[in-house]
């Protein structure tokens, strides 16, 4: 069976064969669904003040 990982940004399910990983020299590793949870990622944004995301959604009473 193929592992499935949840984008480390928005909490998304990642299709086996697509996304990026990203492990940092620490030994820590980031999964990330597309460049565009990636690079929101890499700027400081806080997936809890995006509205499109999973925090955010929850954040905002949504679900």
């Amino acid at each position: 069976m193929v592992e499935s990982y949840i984008c480390s940004f928005c909490g998304g399910q990642i299709e086996p064969g697509t996304g990026k990983m990203y492990v940092r020299k620490d030994g820590s590793i980031s999964f990330y669904c597309s460049s565009k949870c990636q690079n929101n990622h890499r700027l400081g944004r806080v997936p809890r003040r995006v509205t499109w995301t999973k925090a955010g959604r929850k954040a905002l009473g949504k679900e």
